[in-house]
């Protein structure tokens, strides 16, 4: 019996799938029947929204502690479903009203939603092998070419086998660079199926009423007939028809207002103003959401219908958030030529001093790497901050003042001043305290005082920042990036239980992101549960398959474990992916020393120095070879310079020491003792080999 594989169906029309459907053998289907993904029916994950709302039904019913485990997901996938999950991980982000939205999520975060969607899919309840059948692939926003990427990886066929329809025409790559790529993931995780076009003799004729039919279809139609059918239509007849459509599509689920009713205002009787509404609509969803490229979408489609001139505040809306969305995904020079744009469009003082302030974080924080520049970043900020003082409203004054001056202090951050840039989020604090009302700007309130924390961390005050910590997560507790950060805080306090709880926590609010499981995992290690940390790297490796730290630490486990095996594939994955990584070359060494083969292990050891001279464990680990193979003064040397590189390395100092007696320089390995001692007085280890030392000494063995 052959192992199931996910499929790949090309059909020269979308009509095509339910005759090519009946011959592939195919498990039941999961959702009853095949769930569209084309974006133009509900925008952003036109896929994901419904197959939540086929699946999360019943397992609320059956075992609705998965449901609540990945409601964040769910719900920001498919908003319809709040009518049945009533949330409860709320934050001030999600919770905050448009004139106080501050904070936008990275762009990475549909990437978790659609690990998330896939966990939720694995851990639901299903008896038996489904097939989960996608038409219209090929059409899909990014959002859900992202998550349909993702499930082709990480779903077993066995259980969930996924058909993923599209045309015959060659894939197109997202504008937007994306770490899982349907594309890609068709051709590695997908057998592909070219389907015979059927015989469509007879086949010409438009059936009756085609037009209409066309539109009822929401366009989503590759029938020739139905589409020169509405194109030949009378105009104002075909706009009254959109119309109906919109009207019957807003009423019906919430997710059509981010696809198929901004499409039919656009083309309706009013695109300049019902058009202009539902657009609008849709764009601010979009953003607040995280969905970016939707976002950019619908700003290129608002900005045909309104000008500067006639709308102002709806052109700068969609022209703003256009260019948040693109600073989001990376392509900053887009954003910069609209914010110039409005520059020489714009006389509005507000449309100048956003552009100032947006265009400031492009040069510190946005753009490319070799085109950021911080000072022309503090030009920038520094207008956005002069004209804020010129505004006669006191509130406003205030608010502004601080939010900008939030951005000059990451500015100085950059520039290498971390005590004004304290100074700065300490001034925004007390002008907002001093000027507002203690419940308006909570959101904005916490990201300064979450900012102070990180500034505090910086400058080594770690009481002071945990004090931040703390009462940031107070007043946002289901923020799960804070809880991320306390932990890392609480690791450099030696508090490493209380930095479990925390990251237990920033996994159970947050759809999954490697980093949690990854810096868990070590945690973990560090603690002694080894299980634990392997099952975290086994997520992590599975949440992103390019991260080389996973599969080091992964691999420096399971040495102690003697899985060989498993060794030896992590430091395969992580030699393809980074093949100058020195930790790598490491660990070939130390799996070819525990195979005999000497020889192997010392050339790995060397190329891994040849890469990173001052690496302390390739070091430490060619003085142990060397020493094995009596070359005790070599060996020395080796332990040498690691001391030189880590000089309180109470490991180091001991293995050093061994070597010095064993080379009759006791003097010098008594001293190293002594000082390893001081470092780690509870090891016995040090103790035996300091008492058998000092009797060395004493006796005026070796010098």
């Amino acid at each position: 019996m052959t192992t199931p594989q996910h499929l790949w169906l090309r059909l020269h029309r979308r009509e095509d799938l339910d005759t090519a459907l009946p011959g592939l053998n195919l498990p039941d289907l999961l959702t009853l029947e095949p769930v569209s993904a084309h974006r133009r029916l509900r925008g952003p994950y036109t896929f994901g929204g419904e197959l939540a709302a086929r699946t999360v039904p019943d397992t609320w019913e059956a075992k609705p502690e998965v449901v609540r485990l990945h409601e964040v997901t769910l719900l920001t996938i498919n908003p319809q479903l709040r009518n049945l999950v009533e949330p409860s991980k709320e934050t001030l982000t999600s919770l905050a009203v448009p004139s106080e939205r501050t904070r936008f999520y990275s762009r990475l975060r549909t990437l978790r939603l659609a690990h998330g969607m896939t966990a939720f899919l694995n851990e639901r309840p299903q008896e038996a092998p489904a097939c989960l059948v996608v038409r219209d692939a090929d059409h899909a926003d990014p959002c859900d070419a992202e998550l349909l990427a993702v499930l082709l990886r990480r779903l077993d066929p066995a259980h969930i086998r996924m058909v993923v329809c599209t045309g015959y025409d060659e894939l197109s790559e997202p504008v937007t660079e994306m770490p899982e790529r349907l594309p890609e993931a068709l051709k590695r995780f997908a057998e592909r199926i070219d389907v015979d076009e059927p015989d469509r003799t007879g086949s010409d004729a438009a059936p009756s009423g085609a037009a209409r039919r066309f539109v009822q279809l929401d366009g989503l139609t590759d029938d020739p007939r139905l589409l020169s059918a509405y194109e030949e239509a009378d105009a104002s007849t075909r706009a009254a028809w959109h119309d109906e459509r919109a009207d019957e599509l807003a009423d019906a689920e919430f997710n059509y207002r981010l696809g198929a009713v901004p499409y039919h205002r656009e083309h309706g009787t009013d695109p300049h103003g019902a058009g202009v509404s539902a657009l609008r609509f849709a764009l601010d969803h979009c953003i607040d959401s995280g969905f970016y490229d939707a976002t950019v979408d619908l700003g290129v489609r608002g900005r045909r219908y309104v000008t500067a001139q006639k709308e102002p505040a709806q052109w700068w809306a969609f022209t703003t958030k256009m260019t948040t969305s693109l600073a989001a995904l990376a392509r900053a020079a887009e954003s910069e030529v609209l914010y110039n744009e409005a520059r020489a469009t714009s006389i509005s003082p507000a449309v100048h001093q956003q552009a100032a302030y947006a265009t400031a974080m492009l040069y510190t924080r946005h753009h490319e790497e070799d085109e950021r520049d911080d000072t022309v970043a503090k030009g920038w900020i520094n207008q956005a901050i002069a004209i804020a003082s010129l505004d006669p409203n006191e509130a406003s004054r205030a608010f502004h003042s601080a939010f900008y001056r939030n951005g000059l202090a990451l500015i100085e951050l950059h520039l290498g001043d971390p005590q004004r840039a304290l100074e700065l989020v300490e001034d925004g604090l007390h002008r907002l305290d001093n000027a507002l009302d203690a419940d308006v700007h909570a959101l904005h309130r916490s990201v300064l005082r979450y900012n102070r924390a990180q500034v505090l961390a910086g400058l080594k005050r770690v009481e002071e920042a945990l004090a931040d910590y703390n009462t940031v997560i107070d007043l946002d507790p289901n923020y799960p990036e804070y809880h991320f950060d306390r932990a890392a805080l609480l690791r450099r306090l030696g508090r490493d239980v209380e930095a479990l709880a925390d990251y237990d926590e920033a996994i159970r609010l947050s759809p999954p992101f490697p980093e949690a499981y990854f810096n868990r995992a070590v945690t973990r290690a560090g603690v002694g549960d080894v299980a634990g940390a392997l099952a975290d790297l086994a997520e992590t490796t599975a949440l992103d398959p390019t991260n080389v730290d996973a599969y080091i630490n992964r691999a420096e486990l399971l040495l102690e474990s003697g899985d060989l095996v498993q060794v030896e594939n992590d430091i395969a994955a992580g030699m393809e992916l980074d093949p100058d990584r020195a930790e790598l070359h490491v660990l070939a060494g130390h799996l070819q020393q525990l195979k005999d083969h000497s020889e192997e292990a010392m050339a790995c050891y060397d190329k891994a120095l040849d890469l990173q001279p001052d690496l302390v464990g390739a070091l430490t680990a060619r003085a142990e070879l060397r020493y094995e193979l009596s070359q005790p003064v070599e060996a020395l040397a080796d332990l040498d310079a690691a001391v030189d590189v880590e000089p309180d390395n109470a490991e180091v100092l001991f293995n050093r020491a061994v070597v010095s007696i064993d080379l009759g320089r006791t003097e010098n390995a008594l001293a190293d003792l002594e000082h390893a001692r001081g470092l780690a007085p509870d090891d016995t280890d040090i103790a035996e080999k300091l008492h058998e030392c000092r009797r060395l000494v004493d006796s005026g063995a070796g010098s």
